[in-house]
């Protein structure tokens, strides 16, 4: 990636030179590793900020996808307990898309294609891709990569998962409206549901053309 200055509306975007990295100490190595970053920035008005400390988690970056049946107008989500949810409100189970994290030398397409058989035995045609983003840049390495995944989800169902990972993971096939009444109620509380649902609602009727 260049060091060098790129110009965004005639204004200055700073880049990596633009960044000291002071030291680098790993407080915790495990699912996750967790380090606390010392470093110093040059600053919008000019000069440099004093040194910051910042606690971080290091980990894989992660792909999402969500399977879309444009024939039958379906969609196929995964339900999954969340250890971050355990004290959310309504419950720590999480419905969302297939997910998992990315190895060494594996694309992000072939990421989405082995979590969509491992946790919902479903088989993708086509994927599209929809966004890169990180979910959380403050605190956090990882990038997502986000599809929807076309597929026929005509037998898919069932509880899905590794044994070796301890993985325990209930499908659920949707007609299309039920998935968007789950947005409309803040039931989808996960930003891939969010931005794969919203995606869909744009397209969805372009996809449908496509594979009549």
């Amino acid at each position: 990636m260049s060091d060098r200055q790129e110009h965004v509306a005639g204004e200055q975007v700073f880049a990596h030179a633009d960044v000291e990295n002071v030291e680098t100490k790993v407080l915790q190595e495990g699912f996750f590793r967790l380090e606390q970053r010392q470093l110093r920035h040059r600053r919008f008005n000019g000069g440099w900020s004093d040194v910051i400390n910042r606690e971080v988690h290091v980990r894989h970056d992660a792909v999402g996808v969500l399977p879309y049946d444009p024939v039958h107008d379906r969609v196929v989500f995964v339900e999954q307990i969340r250890a971050g949810m355990l004290d959310d409100e309504r419950t720590p189970w999480s419905l969302e898309p297939i997910a998992g994290l990315v190895d060494k030398d594996e694309s992000a397409a072939e990421v989405a294609r082995r979590e969509a058989d491992e946790e919902a035995g479903c088989e993708l045609s086509e994927l599209i891709e929809l966004y890169r983003y990180y979910p959380s840049p403050g605190a956090c390495t990882e990038q997502v990569t986000l599809f929807i995944g076309l597929c026929d989800s005509s037998g898919v169902g069932g509880v899905h998962g590794l044994a070796e990972e301890n993985e325990d993971i209930r499908v659920h096939v949707l007609d299309f409206q039920a998935a968007v009444d789950l947005l409309e109620q803040g039931r989808l509380g996960n930003a891939m549901a969010i931005m794969a649902m919203q995606w869909l609602l744009k397209e969805r009727a372009s996809l449908r053309v496509m594979k009549a």
